[in-house]
C-alpha cells in the first residue's frame, strides 16, 4: 500500500539557499559590468568639480559632436520606424515570393560587424569606389561627410523596428484586417485604422531601441566619417579623440552626458511598458 506525498514539490520550490546563491551571482555580475562601469564615469567626469566637467561640454568641439548625433539620431530613427513599419507589415501580413529573403536581409546588421559596414560604405562612395568620381564630379560629399554617418548609422540600426513588430504583427493575425476590407474599407485606410494602432506600443518600443543604438554606434561611423573635429566627430569619437589626448575629464564628462541620454531612453522605455495595456509588451 502506496502513501501519496503530502504535497506535490513545484519547480520552483527551491531552496532557499539555492535563491539567494542564484539572486547574488546576478546582482554581482550587473554591478561588476554595470553600476560600476557607470558610477566610475561619473566619478571621472566630477574628478575637478561639476564646472570643470560643464565647461568640458560647452566646448564647441563637444557640442558640435552633441548636435551631429542627435542631428543623425532624428534622421535615422524616423527613417528605420517606417522602414520597420512597412516591412513587417509585408512580412507578417501578406505571402509573397522573396519573404525569407526579405527577413534575411532585416537581420544582416546584426551579423555584420558595424566596422565591415562602414567599410562598405567607403567601397561605393568613397574617392576610389564605385561612385567615388561621379561624386566627385558633382561636389557631392557622402564620405567624411554627414550623410555618410546617417548611411552607417541606418544600416546598424534598421533591424530594431522591424523586429519588434514582425512577431507582434505574427500574434495579432489578419482576421481584424480582413474583417475591415470586407466591410468596404482601403488597404491603406485598414492599415492607419486597424494596423498601426494594435502596434503602436511596439512601434514607439522599437523605436527607443534604434534611438538608444544610433546614439551610441561607433564602429560603422568611425571608419566614414574621417574623425574631423567639429564636423564629422559624433559624441562616442569626440570621446575617444579626448581620452586619446589624455583630456581624461572632457572625456568622462562627454562620455556622462551619453549616459544621460541612455538613461533617458531607458526611462521611455519603462514608460512605455508600464503604459501598454496588458502585462507583456504584445498587448493591445
Amino acid at each position: 500500500m502506496s502513501v501519496a506525498p503530502s504535497r506535490s514539490r513545484r519547480a520552483t520550490d527551491d531552496p532557499a539557499w539555492a535563491k539567494a546563491l542564484v539572486i547574488g551571482v546576478v546582482l554581482a555580475f550587473l554591478a561588476l559590468v554595470l553600476i560600476v562601469p557607470l558610477v566610475a564615469v561619473f566619478a571621472e567626469a566630477l574628478r575637478r568639480g561639476l564646472d570643470a566637467a560643464l565647461v568640458a561640454i560647452a566646448n564647441p568641439d563637444a557640442m558640435a559632436a552633441v548636435k551631429l548625433t542627435l542631428l543623425t539620431a532624428a534622421i535615422a530613427v524616423p527613417f528605420n520606424a517606417v522602414f520597420g513599419l512597412c516591412a513587417s507589415w509585408a512580412i507578417a501580413k501578406h505571402e509573397f515570393r522573396g519573404k525569407p529573403l526579405l527577413i534575411t536581409l532585416i537581420d544582416l546588421p546584426f551579423s555584420v560587424s558595424p566596422v565591415v559596414a562602414g567599410l562598405i560604405y567607403v567601397l561605393i562612395f568613397g574617392m576610389q569606389g564605385w561612385f567615388g568620381e561621379w561624386l566627385v564630379d558633382n561636389d557631392i560629399k557622402v564620405i567624411f561627410a554627414v550623410p555618410g554617418i546617417v548611411l552607417a548609422t541606418v544600416f546598424v540600426t534598421f533591424p530594431f523596428v522591424a523586429r519588434e513588430l514582425i512577431p507582434l504583427m505574427q500574434e495579432q493575425g489578419t482576421s481584424e484586417e480582413e474583417a475591415a476590407i470586407s466591410m468596404g474599407a482601403s488597404g491603406l485606410y485598414t492599415f492607419w485604422r486597424v494596423t498601426a494602432p494594435n502596434v503602436r506600443w511596439g512601434l514607439m518600443y522599437g523605436v527607443l531601441l534604434s534611438n538608444a543604438r544610433a546614439m551610441g554606434e561607433f564602429g560603422a561611423v568611425s571608419v566614414v566619417s574621417g574623425h574631423i573635429r567639429g564636423l564629422t566627430n559624433t559624441m562616442p569619437l569626440h570621446v575617444e579623440i579626448l581620452y586619446n589626448e589624455y583630456d581624461f575629464v572632457g572625456a568622462f564628462a562627454v562620455a556622462a552626458l551619453l549616459c544621460l541620454l541612455a538613461v533617458v531612453t531607458l526611462v521611455l522605455k519603462t514608460a512605455v511598458e508600464a503604459a501598454q495595456p496588458g502585462a507583456g509588451r504584445g498587448g493591445h
